[in-house]
């Protein structure tokens, strides 16, 4: 499954720094566009399993997990 973000980038003195306005906590820095746009999708899949991982520790053993795709 292919999921599409909005990446923001802004040049500050001496490095890019970018965010992901969907994702909140995905943001960071890197000297090129490239290296930045590698590292963000690093981030936000982090965030992303991480906020899974979480959410499925308190679900209830009779509940249903099922893969909903948002096209």
């Amino acid at each position: 499954m292919s999921v599409s973000f909005t990446a923001i980038f802004e040049k500050g003195e001496k490095f890019y720094i970018y965010y992901c306005p969907e994702v909140p906590g995905a943001n960071g820095r890197g000297e090129t566009i490239e290296e930045c746009r590698e590292s963000l999708k690093g981030a936000i899949k982090l965030i992303l399993q991480d906020r899974l991982e979480d959410a499925l520790k308190g679900k209830p053993d009779d509940a249903i997990l099922e893969t909903v795709v948002v096209e």
